[in-house]
């Protein structure tokens, strides 16, 4: 049986977008950049960390990572997969994912509908009780 390990997130900017991620979501935190994987970048011809064509947002205490990951074509219509997150207080969080640069997208009866910095559309629902 097969278990979830990766989420993808094509983007322009990974490293821009890994930081939105890791802020939005409790326990997650981009990766950070040792000598060995800074090498690894040099090597492909990447001299800045900003640049990294693929941003690793790790979870500290299990669950799926996220990669940011480079690609060169606009997202062009609705994303097909999409996160849906829980808060205690729903409004109150869409309220900070906004300020970290996400926008919303609609309200609906139960659950908000946003889009994160490059437009990847994601939900936010209230804790079930």
């Amino acid at each position: 049986m097969a278990r979830l390990h990766d989420i993808v997130l094509d983007c322009a900017h990974p490293a821009s977008l890994a930081r939105f991620w890791a802020a939005a979501l409790d326990g997650y935190a981009v990766a950070p950049y040792d000598e060995a994987e800074l090498a690894r970048l040099r090597a492909r011809g990447v001299d800045d960390p900003e640049d990294d064509p693929t941003v690793l947002v790790e979870p500290r205490d299990g669950g799926p990572r996220l990669w940011c990951r480079l690609v060169s074509e606009p997202e062009v219509v609705k994303n097909r997969l999409h996160l849906d997150l829980r808060s205690a207080e729903p409004e109150k969080e869409v309220g900070r994912l906004v300020a970290l640069g996400a926008t919303v997208v609609a309200r609906h009866e139960g659950h908000s509908v946003l889009a994160d910095p490059e437009g990847n559309e994601f939900c936010v629902f209230p804790e079930h009780p």
